[in-house]
């Protein structure tokens, strides 16, 4: 296993965990101590958790891209309530929209109204939100699941075919240098058809994940078309994204 895919693995265990020990970790990895201890170290350099005796516990418990395997996250919820509401005003009637994963995106398609519209989407949580509503048509891509999200290179191959107008993409973190990051790289394929499918590209996160830089970088600030945030993001840091030329709805 590649140093990188190992990351990814004690990311994961992370997540659903909230912390591990560098026994289980040797065990489920099939490495060594020494080898997860050094893992851990740079894993901790880069602010993705913090070493305790014997392990390590998640530096924030919200800030990934996917959800539990259970219930979604709530935090932050009058933030991603308000960008919701802000990208509600981007679709119109007879849309063909792509809802990346995540919880943000699930608030947009709580409050999509049901009418004549198009949603493509990988994410568990938003194909139950969406199944009721007769108006709406769901494209599921499929692949195989990784915890509330379907991933897999049939499904991006899927969806590269497609004529998107509109993807609303979800990130673990974003920044003026890295741009939008995630922990786990088997959803990058998917985001990048996304991205590259469709003719508007819309970031949407919370103003918490500004500044934020996850483990592997899936696309760049230059890539989107606008990103809506919530009012909480300050207009300095506004201006340190807009230089790039991407828009910013705050």
């Amino acid at each position: 296993m590649s140093q990188i895919r190992r990351y990814e693995k004690i990311m994961e265990i992370l997540l659903t965990n909230k912390e591990v020990t560098v026994a289980e970790l040797s065990e489920t990895l099939g490495v060594t101590g020494k080898t997860i201890r050094e893992d851990l170290a740079k894993l901790e350099e880069q602010g993705l958790l913090v070493r305790v005796h014997g392990g390590a516990v998640l530096a924030q418990g919200d800030q990934f891209g996917i959800l539990p395997s259970r219930e979604p996250l709530a935090k932050h919820a009058e933030e991603k309530a308000e960008i919701a509401r802000k990208a509600l005003l981007h679709i119109e009637a007879d849309d063909i929209i792509a809802l990346d994963g995540g919880s943000t995106t699930l608030e947009i398609a709580r409050r999509l109204d049901n009418r004549p519209l198009t949603v493509i989407t990988n994410d568990v949580y938003i194909i139950g939100e969406l199944a009721v509503k007769d108006q709406i048509r769901l494209v599921v891509p499929g692949g195989y699941r990784v915890r509330n999200m379907l991933a897999g290179p049939e499904a991006a191959a899927y969806v590269k075919q497609l004529n998107i107008q509109k993807a609303f993409i979800s990130a673990t973190g974003i920044h003026p240098e890295h741009g939008l990051s995630i922990y786990t790289g088997d959803l990058i394929g998917l985001k990048r058809a996304m991205i590259e499918t469709a003719r508007e590209t819309i970031a949407v996160m919370n103003h918490q994940k500004f500044g934020q830089t996850a483990l592997r970088t899936f696309a760049s600030l230059s890539e989107l078309s606008r990103i809506i945030t919530d009012g909480g993001l300050s207009a300095d840091t506004a201006h340190r994204y807009e230089h790039t030329g991407v828009i910013i709805e705050f």
